[in-house]
């Protein structure tokens, strides 16, 4: 009996280790089919994300370009002062006498002709010194009439006693009369005669006091012509300081009123430039918010030089608009009036002497940042270098470093063009097509040149 279960207790556990050896293999088949699986797919994507290898220069197509061989130009020797732009004529406008502001008619920016009423202010006090001065007035008319009466009263008693003193004296001689009837008589005489000059110096006071009473209700209406602030020529109003309701004072400016059309720049020159400036000489002016430039005339140079800065101020007539060259379509140009504004910032730049340097066309420069490079042709390929910039002259901007007189300069930047690209030089290309005179190297206007030139900007 015990025999018999030990038998099926060892086929039990037979039959129980080979289904766990079975679950064991199947286990370890889908793991590794798995493993299988994710290493494929690990593949697969390796292979879909790897780059072709980039194309050596060898393999690259050449790119044509125009170049141009290095020279030493001749360049106008310049120095550039910062100014600011205002308006030749400008006024401020302020009260004269005491009073609210009733009335601002105008706003900044507006457009005003002489004589246009600006501002009002209330005038109660003021109009009733107009009426007193009127009052005073009609006073020494009255008195003026009533000295005039006295006159001729005076006239008339003075004709008399005269008539009298006459005939007096005349019976005096045939002694008719005694001489106390006489001396009555003369006395009456002078004093009548007294009285009419004592008129005649009251009809002359009279006259005088109307005089000064038509003066004083002229100066009423003066004072109260104060209370109406009118501009004093045609121009812009470029600042108002004053509202309704503000109280305005003597002196108290309101508003400002700049002529139209009329600018000049006011350019801080350095002390050590003074001799290099003359009055009525030219200077290329500037305008870098309205992206134009034009040309000024020295019309004044303030003697006196600011000690604290070491510079003086140099004004600049300017022409009351300017025309911006902006680009259109098919690249015409065509030019934009602008207008001058009070305030705005501009560069005057004057002409000093003139030098030999290393200059190249400004289109030709790669500017990054505070870097300016160019490309240069090395070996038939196209080589960036890294140059150091000095004044620009017109449509040329000096070299000072990263160039030598013999290079061939890239002048155009084809898309693509990069370091140690394959390029191919125009033979068919000339100086010339890019609008320079001669071997000065000065340019008309590169940028058409380049579009219109093979292997240009597209």
């Amino acid at each position: 009996m015990l025999k018999s279960r030990k038998v099926h207790c060892t086929e039990a556990q037979g039959i129980i280790d080979f289904g766990l050896w079975t679950f064991a293999l199947r286990f370890a088949m889908k793991r590794f089919a798995l493993i299988i699986v994710v290493t494929a797919a690990a593949a697969m994507l390796a292979a879909c994300g790897r780059e072709k290898p980039a194309p050596t220069a060898e393999q690259q197509a050449p790119i044509t370009v125009n170049t141009s061989e290095v020279r030493r130009a001749t360049l106008d020797d310049t120095f550039d002062a910062p100014g600011t732009v205002r308006a030749r004529l400008s006024a401020v406008i302020s009260a004269k006498v005491t009073g609210y502001v009733q009335e601002v008619r105008v706003k900044v920016g507006d457009r005003v002709h002489a004589g246009q009423t600006l501002a009002v202010l209330a005038a109660q006090d003021l109009d009733a010194q107009v009426a007193r001065a009127a009052a005073a007035q009609l006073a020494a008319q009255s008195g003026v009439q009533e000295a005039e009466k006295a006159r001729l009263a005076a006239e008339s008693n003075a004709a008399l006693a005269a008539a009298t003193y006459q005939r007096y004296q005349t019976l005096l001689e045939k002694r008719s009369v005694s001489r106390q009837e006489f001396d009555e008589a003369e006395a009456r005489h002078k004093s009548a005669k007294a009285g009419q000059e004592m008129a005649e110096a009251t009809v002359a006071r009279a006259l005088a006091g109307q005089r000064q009473a038509e003066a004083e209700v002229q100066a009423a209406k003066v004072t109260r012509g104060y209370a109406v602030l009118a501009a004093p020529f045609a121009g812009v109003i470029s600042e108002k300081r004053v509202d309704p309701g503000n109280l305005a004072m003597p002196g108290q400016p309101l508003c400002t009123v700049e002529q139209a059309g009329d600018f000049r720049l006011e350019a801080t020159v350095e002390e050590s430039k003074i001799a290099a400036i003359k009055l009525g000489g030219t200077a290329r002016v500037s305008i870098e918010a309205l992206g134009a430039s034009v040309e000024g005339r020295v019309s004044e140079i303030v003697p006196a030089v600011d000690a604290s800065s070491r510079s003086f101020v140099v004004k600049i007539d300017l022409p009351s608009h300017v025309e911006a060259a902006s680009v259109r379509k098919a690249h015409s140009l065509k030019a934009v009036p602008l207008e001058l504004r009070s305030g705005l910032f501009g560069r005057a730049t004057f002409r000093g002497g003139r030098r030999e340097a290393i200059a190249v066309p400004e289109t030709a420069v790669l500017r990054d940042g505070q870097l300016a490079s160019v490309f240069v042709v090395d070996g038939g390929v196209a080589r960036q270098r890294l140059i150091t910039l000095g004044a620009k002259s017109g449509e040329l901007i000096e070299v000072l470093s990263g160039l030598n007189d013999g290079d061939r300069l890239i002048v155009n930047r084809p898309a693509g063009l990069r370091d140690g690209t394959p390029i191919k030089e125009n033979l068919g290309f000339r100086i010339s097509d890019f609008g320079f005179q001669s071997a000065e190297l000065e340019i008309r206007n590169p940028q058409s040149a380049i579009r219109n030139s093979p292997g240009g900007l597209a």
